[in-house]
């Protein structure tokens, strides 16, 4: 130090740190001429004592006026040394980074001048310091003085312009800085960031693409600031790099699609936008590279189907297409439980576009990996079901259209079964509601007689016996009136002449003995109206109830419909259809008088002209017993079909139907005997609540005798007592 105040002298000193801007200036001029001349003379020693000096004593001063004079001295000494300046430049540079930080704004902006100044000398030999100049123009660029941010951007151009020309520049050291620097919320620094990476990007040396993953996240972060300025910058920087990456023959998709997934769930509408765009693009271009990320992908893309702004809905739709026509190879690291995981998920969404996508998303991995599927089943499974009781009808038919694709194995063909069984059983609303759509599709689908006889079957040990005999209601009354059913009705019609028709009616007999009415519909159907006059017949007391009469009005008036047309043309013919008379006319008996279905019925039977009635043969009915075929006239017998026919013959088709009237009046009597004791409990829950009010009552009475006045209770008490 010494050494340097031999060399400049005291006054010069003593301008440095005067107050006033003119002499800090003159006095600089000075050190820039004393450097020169050191410089010129190759004296780099003092000139380092006077750089020393200029620091400690200036720079570095409690003083303001000092730190002031310090730095214009600094930048004028770099002038002073010119070519020789890069040497100095460790001694030279952090003082002034240093005094960015000062607490005087005044002291900020002329640190911002004196880089400035420095940074035109050494041009390229600034490079070194760039990580350091960059985070202080950072802190400077959301400065709270407007001449110290004026300032700050000056300096930042320059830097730029060095940067750019420059060979120095290192990216892989300047973008961990940058990455950290992104998550800044301030609108000045992201303005600055922002300008920073356009103007990196655009230098043809260094690979701002190959880094882009790094600084993505914190662009995207931008498209919902506040300021519609740094919206559209950042919007532009990123439409920039999207048009590289098309153009690009080498991208790394994977880190960046991570970053795009959690992007499209944002609650910004342009950065979703944004984001499912660029999802877009890379289903286009990724290829094999986007493979391990097509759960993720997906599991971004289905929510956004459903979003409320319609560009995003339409670029969702057109991504998701596109994601699902790739071909794919579970042996080349394609997930399916990743994707079916997803597609779950998704199944619980509020929207009803983005669970009907997610159907057809577990639909065509059926399609396309069906072994692969099959092995996360249990993982699906349950909701699957649970999804049968959607509000949407759209999505039970895609539902419905998995499971039954799915069932195409006949393990899990009775699983479905059993388990559609029990979703009913637990959920009565579904079976009323949705009862009818599932059963109608599933027979579309699985082919109706496989469907019947599996729930009749599972219907037939049903230890629920309520719950047997609604099923059974419900499976009879879509039986009789579905056109995807027809098919079923004919082969019953069959069941006399039909080996097939014959095995289909006995194995619903079983289950159908849960339901009189059930039974007779399905006696109706089969033609076997002797063995249905048999079940009326057989109908006690306790069956024919409130339940009995509703079912039995819905069949008079189905026998209304185009189905029963046949059994109405019959009735043309009551000398060879004895039994049908007289299993209508049991029906007739049962109902109430005044109800409409007993005017349908009367009304139906007076309709049959009266040419065509025998007096004679229905004289001959039988009655008693309910098949006496030895009753009849000679050479002639009835069929199970209730047909006269002539020669004795018989067309009963091997069906014991005195068995079959055995296992329907059994199944009653359990029904009866249940009926019985849920009535019982009732009467004693009933017996039980009276029991205890009746024993509330003397308590209340003693309490108001308490509540009595001495004189009056005592006389009571004595009444009592003679009592």
């Amino acid at each position: 130090m010494a050494e340097a105040l031999t060399v400049i002298p005291a006054a010069v000193l003593r301008n440095l740190a005067d107050k006033l801007y003119e002499k800090r200036k003159n006095a600089a001029l000075e050190i820039e001429g004393i450097v020169k001349q050191l410089a010129g003379a190759g004296d780099h020693d003092r000139i380092t004592a006077v750089i020393n000096l200029l620091t400690t004593e200036f720079t570095y001063s409690p003083q303001a006026n000092h730190r002031k004079g310090g730095l214009i001295s600094l930048a004028a000494a770099t002038v002073g040394l010119t070519t020789g300046a890069a040497q100095h430049l460790e001694q030279i540079v952090p003082p002034v980074l240093n005094s960015f930080a000062d607490q005087d704004s005044r002291v900020r902006y002329y640190a911002c001048e004196a880089l400035y100044n420095i940074a035109k000398v050494v041009r390229g030999d600034f490079i070194i310091f760039f990580n350091q100049i960059f985070d202080a123009l950072c802190k400077l660029s959301a400065d709270s003085d407007a001449n110290v941010q004026s300032a700050a951007h000056l300096l930042d151009r320059l830097v730029k312009d060095i940067v750019t020309e420059s060979d120095q520049f290192s990216i892989e050291e300047f973008i961990p800085l940058l990455r950290e620097r992104m998550n800044v919320l301030n609108p000045y620094v992201r303005q600055f960031l922002v300008g920073w990476i356009t103007v990196l990007d655009s230098v043809p040396d260094i690979d701002m693409l190959g880094f882009l993953p790094d600084f993505l996240d914190g662009l995207f972060n931008m498209l919902s600031d506040s300021s519609h300025e740094i919206r559209q910058q950042a919007d532009s920087a990123l439409s920039e790099f999207l048009q590289e990456i098309k153009n690009s023959p080498s991208v790394d998709y994977g880190r960046m699609a991570e970053i795009l997934v959690q992007r499209a769930g944002s609650s910004d509408e342009f950065t979703r936008l944004t984001s499912i765009t660029w999802i877009n693009e890379f289903v286009k271009l990724g290829g094999d590279q986007l493979v391990p990320y097509y759960g993720d992908i997906l599991g971004a893309i289905l929510p956004c189907i459903s979003d409320k702004e319609d560009k995003i809905r339409v670029v969702a739709r057109e991504t998701n297409e596109e994601l699902r026509a790739i071909k794919t190879d579970p042996a080349e690291a394609f997930d399916v439980g990743a994707i079916l995981s997803i597609a779950r998920r998704q199944l619980s969404s509020e929207w009803e576009a983005t669970r009907i996508e997610a159907l057809h998303w577990i639909s065509n991995l059926l399609y396309r990996h069906r072994t692969e599927v099959l092995t996360f089943l249990n993982d699906i499974f349950d909701t699957l079901l649970k999804a049968l009781s959607d509000s949407s009808d759209e999505v039970v038919l895609l539902v419905l259209d998995v499971h039954a694709c799915i069932a195409r194995d006949p393990l899990h063909f009775r699983q479905l079964v059993v388990f559609l069984v029990h979703n009913f059983r637990l959920d009565n609303s579904l079976l009323e509601k949705r009862g009818a759509l599932i059963i109608r599709r599933l027979c579309v689908l699985l082919n109706a007689e496989r469907v019947y006889r599996e729930l009749s079957t599972i219907l037939e040990g049903e230890s629920d016996l309520d719950f047997a005999s609604i099923m059974v209601q419900a499976l009879n009354l879509i039986l009789l009136t579905s056109t995807e059913l027809s098919e079923i009705r004919d082969l019953l019609k069959q069941s006399l002449v039909n080996p097939a028709g014959k095995d289909l009616y006995v194995s619903l007999y079983a289950s159908w003995c849960h339901s009189p009415m059930a039974i007779i519909s399905l006696c109706f159907l089969a033609q076997t109206y002797q063995h249905a006059s048999a079940v009326i017949q057989s109908l006690a007391e306790e069956d024919v109830n409130v339940k009995f009469l509703v079912q039995l009005d819905k069949l008079i008036r189905l026998m209304e419909t185009p189905i029963f047309a046949y059994l109405r043309l019959q009735l043309l013919e009551p000398g060879r259809y004895i039994w049908l008379f007289k299993a209508l006319y049991g029906l007739l008996m049962l109902l109430p008088q005044q109800s409409d279905a007993f005017k349908i019925l009367k009304t139906r039977l007076k309709a049959v002209p009266l040419y065509s009635l025998n007096g004679q043969q229905l004289r001959r009915i039988p009655s008693g017993d309910p098949y006496p075929f030895h009753n009849m006239p000679d050479g002639f017998q009835t069929t199970e079909d209730g047909v006269v026919a002539e020669g004795g013959r018989s067309s009963s088709n091997g069906i014991n139907f005195a068995t079959r009237l055995q296992q329907f009046q059994q199944m009653q009597r359990q029904h009866r005997v249940l009926a019985r004791t849920q009535a019982k409990s009732r009467n004693i829950s009933t017996s039980l609540s009276k029991e205890a009010q009746r024993e509330v009552e003397p308590r209340r009475s003693q309490s108001i005798e308490l509540n009595i006045p001495p004189s009056r209770s005592s006389k009571r008490g004595s009444g009592q007592l003679q009592l």
